[in-house]
């Protein structure tokens, strides 16, 4: 009794250390790879947890050999969009201009129930006010309301509200997204004006947006 006291003790201080390290994002927030991690470690650990004639080591093994492909899959992630895209996905645009996108709905597997339950959980009654909502890979809804609908602050009184225009990344990480430079109606020659401003390629772009009003943001690589 007492042997298994301490091995469950034991464990689970192993699982809070991988836990740990793995970061600090909430079940809510993790994306698919982190989840099935989280889960498969917390059942390797219940084996060893429910079966005192099993080795610890035999419950150790799996947990840390898990653990090491997560650390090293997630250093590699940070470095490769197209991998990142290929494991985590990436984010879907469900309302655009105020204009439910059915497609992405339905390649979201989402219904409409859904969309509103989210939108009511955002404090959304009427889904008219929405100009845009994004689903991101961590199954989050990110809301954008028309600028008339939002509350209006201290700075914003007297001030008639302008038009919001939704971002569109052309360059994230170095990497160029071709089918976001055509989105956002642009071409090369713009792309390489817009670099050649900032004196770095592409490969030195850290993060690269542009809005339908034509509004740019530019972050550079750190070190480059």
């Amino acid at each position: 009794m007492i042997l298994s006291y301490f091995r469950t003790l034991f464990l689970y201080l192993v699982l809070i250390f991988a836990v740990r390290l793995m970061g600090k994002r909430q079940i809510g927030e993790m994306e698919p790879a982190e989840f099935v991690v989280t889960m498969l470690v917390a059942n390797l650990a219940a084996i060893p947890m429910q079966d005192g004639a099993i080795p610890l080591y035999s419950g150790l093994v799996p947990i840390l050999t898990v653990l090491g492909v997560e650390l090293v899959l997630s250093g590699v992630i940070l470095r490769s969009v197209r991998l990142r895209r290929l494991l985590c996905g990436k984010p879907v645009i469900l309302i655009d201009n105020g204009r439910i996108l059915q497609e992405n709905l339905r390649s979201a597997r989402i219904n409409l129930d859904e969309l509103t339950g989210q939108l009511r959980a955002k404090d959304v009654l009427d889904i008219r006010t929405v100009q845009f909502a994004i689903l991101e890979t961590s199954g989050d809804l990110s809301v954008f309301p028309y600028p008339k609908e939002k509350p209006a602050s201290a700075k914003d009184a007297g001030v008639q509200a302008s038009k919001q225009h939704l971002p569109v990344t052309v360059v994230e990480d170095g990497y160029l997204s071709r089918e976001n430079l055509a989105r956002a109606n642009k071409d090369e020659r713009w792309l390489q004006k817009v670099l050649s401003q900032h004196n770095c390629g592409v490969k030195e772009t850290f993060l690269l947006t542009v809005d339908e009003g034509g509004q740019v943001v530019w972050l550079g690589k750190e070190g480059k």
